[in-house]
């Protein structure tokens, strides 16, 4: 059982005036609507992209912007990294492209290899806490959500860079905007030969994006892929390793009118691993991941100042390894949610979540979030929630000479408790103090 314990103290004085809401950045991620960041009732951070192109050349480089995430990368380039939210580990956070699952079924340390470019995103929305009422397995320590660009002109840009250890890097992006439809290209190339022997790299990425409207609604549809070959020199140990990973991933988003909407995505990952380099006939791993993901929500005006929110989900993935074997696993989803704000001061929220896997067993995810305005500039918020994750399957099944993993291992549980304060002076100036709890059960440490 392990604990996780954060207190912040700070002296609160309220004020009469109710506030003026503001509308500068709509956030989808940990609510059941897109809301104004300032109405969420929960801990929710934006970066936006397009400032730190010319800065930054992958995702990693972006979310190390962020001192409350921890980012621990291996390489240059973003060839490999783990990221965890608020003390959890690299296989609690969940990472989604626009809503949809990224997380990979065989180990967390591929959760950020992405299949899209920097220059095919518009902001990259980060919830802190637990979010399985939403998005069930993995959602533990927290989100992180990639929010694709949709094209508004037609444009193409070009970006090159060299520099020592070899790199070489070649950025594009092709947009094309006519009438309702709008399409982007967007491609990266990333090479060099490493710092030092044995951590060179070849990342290649590419992305097609395309959105059009329709009378039933608007569409998007969006095909990617990524192959990144590297020198894995003491990654794992001190030895002169190699891997090579390659991930495709393709989506289709339908709006089914106004109040429901239809997506699903479709995650392929490869994975290479050559324990000696030179000699790969001593240890070598290969594995094989696909997953299938299916969503439909729906919204509904329930009264002046609520609404309620439906969706089903399911997903199912399976892995090919010479190490892990053969699996499969299917789960399924179902959550309600009913979200109620009045008097532009107060906002209540709260969720329920039915996840269903393997021979009928179930995780349920409730959660709880209400925010009251104290002033024009300040906010308090509060929020309640349950959070699961199920075993990767190198939890279950790997093995080798120093290691076993278990076939019986339970999904691991959370409850997570928050409060936090919010001071919105302006759209450039925010402020944010959170106190957070949370305790878990049936931990995986490995």
């Amino acid at each position: 059982m392990l604990n996780f314990l954060a207190i912040l103290l700070c002296f609160l004085a309220a004020a009469d005036a109710p506030p003026s809401p503001r509308r500068d950045a709509v956030v989808v991620t940990g609510v059941y609507q897109p809301v104004p960041l300032e109405e969420a009732d929960r801990a929710v951070k934006v970066l936006e992209t397009g400032p730190l192109l010319p800065l930054s050349n992958a995702v990693v480089d972006v979310l190390r912007l962020d001192p409350s995430l921890d980012v621990r990368q291996r390489g240059a380039g973003g060839v490999q990294a783990d990221l965890s939210i608020r003390g959890g580990t690299f296989g609690q956070t969940l990472v989604l492209l626009d809503g949809l699952r990224l997380n990979d079924a065989q180990t967390g340390h591929h959760n950020l290899d992405l299949p899209i470019p920097m220059e095919a995103l518009s902001r990259i929305e980060i919830l802190k806490g637990s979010g399985s009422t939403l998005y069930g397995s993995d959602a533990v320590g927290g989100v992180v959500n990639l929010i694709t660009r949709a094209p508004e002109t037609s444009e193409f840009r070009l970006r090159a860079a060299a520099g020592n250890f070899g790199v070489n890097q070649q950025r594009f992006s092709l947009s094309a905007v006519k009438g309702r439809l709008a399409q982007q290209f967007a491609g990266t190339r990333d090479f060099s030969s490493g710092f030092m022997p044995n951590r060179d790299y070849r990342n290649l990425a590419w992305v097609s994006n395309t959105h059009f409207s329709s009378a039933l609604g608007g569409s998007a549809i969006l095909v990617g892929n990524g192959d990144r070959p590297f020198g894995a020199g003491n990654f794992y140990g001190n030895y002169p390793s190699w891997e090579r990973t390659r991930t495709w991933f393709a989506s289709a988003r339908q709006d089914l009118g106004k109040k429901t909407q239809a997506a699903f995505a479709f995650r392929r990952h490869a994975d290479l691993f050559v324990l000696f380099r030179d000699r790969p006939e001593v240890f070598t791993n290969r594995h094989a991941v696909e997953s299938y993901q299916a969503v439909v929500r729906h919204s509904e005006q329930a009264g002046r100042n609520t609404r309620l929110h439906f969706g089903i989900e399911g997903l199912r993935d399976s892995i090919v390894s010479t190490n892990l074997g053969s699996h499969a696993r299917t789960t399924g989803a179902a959550y309600a949610a009913v979200d109620f704000r009045a008097l532009g001061r107060f906002s209540f929220s709260a969720g329920l979540r039915e996840q269903v896997y393997g021979a009928l067993r179930s995780e349920l995810s409730p959660s709880v979030a209400a925010g009251v305005w104290l002033s024009r500039r300040m906010k308090l918020r509060a929020s309640a929630s349950r959070a699961f994750r199920l075993p990767s399957y190198t939890d279950l099944y790997y093995h080798d000479p120093a290691s076993q993993g278990s076939p019986n291992l339970r999904p691991e549980r959370a409850w997570s408790h928050e409060a936090g304060l919010d001071w919105h002076a302006s759209t450039r100036l925010r402020g944010s103090v959170t106190a957070f709890h949370r305790r878990e059960t049936d931990g995986i440490d490995y």
